[in-house]
């Protein structure tokens, strides 16, 4: 009887021991999942921030790219005194017969008939550079047979 009881202690140490395990083991999972909501904000905080910065980039970039093709199109315009670019191709002739597409039609013509305006010139496209960049010292250039070009640091 004295060892059964002995083995019922020691048993009953040890299930006290693994409760109290296991309530310090939930006490962690639930601190843990606080933890987890507190990143999750923060990260939500932050994907906002550079979300909004995203679109204040994006609308800063918009309108200099606006005001760059604004003065692409100032450019090509020919030049007030009648004189046309002398590296421009022939500009193309549109005829139009209302007043609001050419009010040039005034200066003596009766805005029934139709006038020729010249269109603005077509843009230039840029010519590729002819041969790629010098090789750095530092990499090797490694050239596959299907086309694909690696860079192999060497030491």
């Amino acid at each position: 009887a004295l060892l059964i009881t002995g083995v019922n202690m020691a048993a009953a140490i040890y299930l006290y021991r693994g409760m109290s395990d296991l309530r310090f083991v939930e006490a962690r999972l639930e601190q843990l999942g606080a933890f987890e909501q507190r990143i999750a904000a923060r990260l939500d905080t932050v994907n906002n921030g550079f979300q909004s910065r995203f679109e204040k980039l994006d609308s800063q970039l918009q309108g200099s790219f606006n005001e760059i093709d604004a003065s692409i199109a100032r450019l090509g315009q020919p030049v007030a005194g009648g004189e046309a670019m002398s590296s421009a191709e022939e500009p193309s002739e549109i005829t139009t017969s209302t007043l609001a597409q050419a009010p040039e039609a005034l200066d003596g013509e009766s805005a029934s008939e139709p006038s020729v305006i010249e269109a603005p010139p077509a843009p230039r496209k840029r010519i590729a550079s002819a041969s790629p960049p010098a090789p750095s010292s530092n990499y090797q250039r490694i050239e596959r047979p299907d086309g694909k070009v690696y860079y192999r640091r060497i030491n």
